[in-house]
């Protein structure tokens, strides 16, 4: 496992928050923050799955969404997206278009798959994130998990409500 600065503590901290906020608005607790190389905020996003009644309106798709518009390829090669857990398919897959790279996530997906879910199972993802991108020629550094105790909490959570 890679070292933690307290840049990437921080900002992956500020994910979690953010996975809490959409937690308090009724959606699953997942936030993503996404930074310049100097650690500066770009885009801030929250899952709002429930709230937008898009199945596609993860938190790091939303990030990457906005990122897109908002940023220049030049400025998002450069910068880093913070996720409170491991990105899916979906959502590394929109990484990768928006040329984004560098990811650090908190929770693992195996971690996450494997956390009480109301007595459900919850269905996995096919690959991690680290897999989708051994399949492509975008290069990526992944960074991950980390803090993952604190990310689960964030889970666990939402889980005992």
């Amino acid at each position: 496992m890679n070292a933690v600065t307290e840049a990437d503590a921080a900002l992956l901290r500020r994910a979690f928050s953010l996975a809490l906020a959409a937690k308090q608005r009724g959606n699953h607790p997942f936030g993503a923050v996404i930074a310049s190389s100097s650690g500066d905020i770009l885009v801030e996003a929250e899952n709002t799955v429930a709230t937008s009644g898009s199945v596609t309106a993860h938190a790091e798709l939303n990030a990457v969404s906005r990122a897109s518009v908002a940023c220049s390829p030049e400025t998002l090669v450069r910068s880093t997206i913070y996720c409170s857990t491991e990105p899916c398919s979906i959502c590394a897959s929109a990484i990768r278009w928006a040329g984004i790279g560098r990811i650090v996530f908190g929770l693992s997906q195996s971690r996450f798959r494997n956390m009480d879910n109301k007595g459900q199972p919850k269905e996995p993802n096919d690959f991690t994130c680290r897999e989708m991108f051994d399949r492509t020629a975008h290069a990526v550094e992944i960074v991950g998990p980390l803090l993952e105790d604190e990310a689960q909490a964030v889970h666990a959570a939402f889980w005992r409500t």
